[in-house]
């Protein structure tokens, strides 16, 4: 018996840990059921939309949803009017004063984000079709860039949300006569918080702003693209289920969807207290000037260029096969519809080390094969773009590269027609060689399946080549010398960088955002949480028998003696031990 005891003595802090780690009962998650739109399941036969458009002249009150991968017809929904919008941000704000002042506020938070992080691991596969279905990406483009950076950031923030938003006691007056006050800061909600995302993770763009907008104790408005107006209505079915089974009013999260004539019934509308926009510039122009109308608060994300650097020593100790993996991911995941994804691949130093990885990668993208793998379950490598509205301009570029010799093109370089899908939405994996780093490719974001190869002479020019663009969101060094990674990120002009790694910044739960071109103000981690809280300011007595009074020499009528007062109360708090010397021109100056 001893010895069976004994034998099981190395477990005991596995069993404590587990015991531990279990949610106490109150934080457990709750289940609930909900039925998947049957346009999700793998070879949904549909009619195709004609012409493929959102937007129909015969009824230009609704707009229309396609699969972008196969051109099916996925339904229609009203685009919402002003009066809508207005309606919806009442709505919010009552369930979120509702919300915030339940007793169980902090239980209840807990609870419905365990509970979103339970349906969606269990139910990822069918999600991510849902997400497929909309945009037209892979299943596992959908895994990595849909669910597993939902689930971190869910997870995150119920392990380390309370900590970030907890009461910041801060050192107080430096001055020795005012340390009796004690200082602090409070994170409180802003109340009804707003979130104009983009189309390309439709799943994670919606949920990334909900997660964090309600941990922090706010309402949140959703303007999602006309694009993914399908999958969005579904995943907002998916918040408000969670919502419900956890006693929480679900209208504490709403969905805005509107043509762009009625956008700025978000932009500016004074019921709103903040808004975090993700898309391009010059509508990020439209939306911040509109929001300095209420003085909303506006934190930008306009996208990238991001560079990886390579730097010369890498390939030399590595070699191209491991490195090859990374760059085919980082360039062609959601078919290079990625903020954060690769746009330009900067090789340093050895000519034969660049060429050794460009016959590597020309290999690798000739390969690529297209198309729908919710529906063709084998031989998929990337899928659909959601719209081919820019395929004109980059097949002109490309052409214009290549004939004015900025660019040798190697693999693709124009739009596919699908032989099983005819309507939609494919451009041929594209790689391009000796890419002119002044070309209009190479300083443009791309936003598409383009992978560009850039040949630096040596370090110094790579890091320079990829400062030379108007935009600053993120970029990656890899070198085998980690105090040169350091040293090089230093000098990179973004807001994020991954060393030896592409976009893993992201996943680490880091305030995320750009410099320069690429907007303005993070979202993410601790900052992000904090971003949409009121950071309150809040001073105190230490002691209830010490508080502020006014010395009668100072005190209206002003007497003849408050100048040396004030002068000795300055050099007593603030002359170190030269200040000793005033100390009875301070008490003298107290007296009535």
């Amino acid at each position: 018996m001893i010895w069976a005891l004994s034998a099981l003595l190395p477990l005991l802090p596995l069993l404590i840990w587990w015991i531990s780690s279990r949610p106490r009962k109150e934080l457990r998650p709750e289940k609930f059921e909900l039925p998947f739109p049957p346009e999700s399941q793998p070879n949904w036969k549909g009619r195709r939309l004609s012409p493929l458009s959102i937007y129909q002249k015969e009824d230009p009150a609704n707009i229309y949803c396609y699969c972008p991968a196969t051109g099916q017809f996925l339904g229609k929904f009203p685009a919402h009017t002003s009066s809508q919008i207005d309606n919806f941000i009442s709505q919010a704000r009552v369930a979120q004063r509702s919300f915030y002042s339940d007793d169980k506020f902090q239980m209840k938070k807990h609870k419905f984000l365990a509970t979103l992080s339970t349906f969606i691991l269990k139910n990822q596969a069918a999600i991510a079709r849902v997400a497929c279905r909309d945009s037209g990406k892979t299943m596992v483009d959908a895994s990595m860039g849909e669910i597993m950076v939902t689930l971190e950031k869910i997870n995150w923030i119920i392990k380390h949300g309370d900590a970030a938003l907890r009461t910041s006691s801060r050192p107080g007056p430096s001055n020795i006569l005012m340390k009796y006050k004690k200082a602090e800061v409070w994170y409180e909600p802003l109340g009804v918080v707003s979130a104009v995302v983009s189309w390309n993770y439709p799943f994670h763009n919606m949920l990334g702003p909900i997660i964090s907008s309600v941990f922090a104790g706010n309402a949140v408005v959703i303007k999602c693209s006309e694009r993914v107006r399908w999958s969005s209505e579904f995943f907002l079915q998916i918040v408000r289920s969670a919502l419900k089974v956890c006693n929480i009013p679900e209208d504490l999260v709403q969905l805005v969807c509107c043509w762009p004539d009625e956008a700025d019934s978000i932009s500016g509308n004074p019921g709103l207290d903040h808004l975090t926009f993700i898309g391009s510039q010059a509508v990020a122009k439209k939306v911040v000037s509109k929001a300095s109308e209420v003085l909303m608060p506006v934190v930008v994300e306009l996208g990238g260029k991001d560079a990886v650097i390579i730097c010369d020593d890498y390939l030399k100790a590595k070699g191209v096969d491991g490195i090859a993996s990374v760059l085919m991911r980082g360039t062609f995941q959601s078919s290079g519809q990625n903020c954060i994804g690769i746009e330009r691949i900067i090789i340093c130093g050895d000519d034969e080390n660049y060429n050794q990885l460009v016959e590597k990668l020309k290999e690798r993208v000739s390969q690529l094969r297209l198309g729908s793998d919710i529906d063709q379950s084998e031989g998929i490598d990337v899928g659909a773009m959601i719209m081919d509205l820019n395929y004109d301009k980059l097949e002109n570029s490309i052409t214009d590269m290549v004939e004015s010799k900025q660019a040798r093109l190697l693999c693709g370089g124009k739009r596919f027609i699908h032989p099983n899908y005819p309507s939609g939405h494919y451009f041929t994996p594209t790689l391009l060689a000796d890419v002119d780093p002044k070309s209009t490719l190479a300083q443009n974001e791309v936003f598409g399946p383009v992978m560009m190869l850039i040949h630096a002479k040596d370090n110094e020019e790579g890091i320079s080549i990829a400062n030379s663009t108007s935009y600053g969101l993120g970029g990656s060094i890899y070198t085998t010398n980690r105090k040169r990674g350091f040293e090089y990120a230093s000098k990179l002009r973004t807001g994020n960088v991954a060393i030896n790694d592409f976009a893993t910044f992201y996943v680490c739960q880091l305030p995320f955002g750009g410099v320069k071109g690429s907007g303005y103000g993070k979202f993410g981690g601790e900052e992000g949480l904090r971003g949409v809280c009121v950071e309150k300011s809040v001073c105190y007595d230490r002691l209830s028998c010490m508080s502020t009074s006014i010395p009668p020499v100072i005190d209206y009528p002003v007497g003849e003696r408050a100048w040396s007062f004030v002068e000795a109360m300055l050099w007593v708090g603030y002359g170190g031990l030269r200040g000793w010397r005033w100390i009875g021109k301070l008490i003298d100056g107290m007296k009535p």
